[in-house]
């Protein structure tokens, strides 16, 4: 569900009041946690974080005129989906990730590639997702980014 938001404001605004208090409080944990570089913006109809131009003038290799993403959050259908690349792209990041995991929040996993989804907002490991938000650098980011993903 793509958001036709222009401002991260606009997007929690937007948001159902069954959804909004969690995702802004994943927001705030996000800009809390967040390595200086980091930008937040609108992404794909998500809130996005990414390497700003003036930092990684490449920008994505899927569509240059973008930035380098490198998380998002979003309010889909059926769940709140927190999108972390760095655990799609460094198995060590998601081996720690998915071993704290249960030590926050009872039941399985729910997660894809690069996507972890949250069905029960009351189940949101917040402190977990600040701490995996602020283990990547931008520089250790666009170094694992050009090693993994751009050819």
């Amino acid at each position: 569900m793509q958001s036709e938001a222009s401002t991260p404001d606009q997007y929690i605004n937007s948001l159902p009041e069954e959804r909004k208090t969690a995702v802004q409080r994943l927001r705030k944990v996000i800009l809390n946690n967040l390595p200086e570089g980091f930008e937040e913006c609108i992404n794909y109809g998500m809130l996005g974080y990414v390497v700003p131009h003036s930092i990684y003038p490449d920008g994505y290799h899927c569509d240059p005129k973008k930035p380098l993403p490198f998380m998002n959050l979003a309010s889909q259908k059926n769940h709140i989906g927190f999108y972390h690349m760095g655990i799609y792209s460094d198995p060590k990041l998601l081996e720690w990730f998915t071993t704290e995991f249960p030590k926050h929040v009872p039941g399985k996993l729910d997660m894809g590639k690069s996507c972890i989804r949250f069905k029960n907002p009351e189940k949101i490991p917040f402190d977990l997702l600040g701490e995996l938000v602020s283990k990547l650098t931008v520089q250790d980011w666009i170094q694992r980014y050009e090693s993994v993903f751009k050819k």
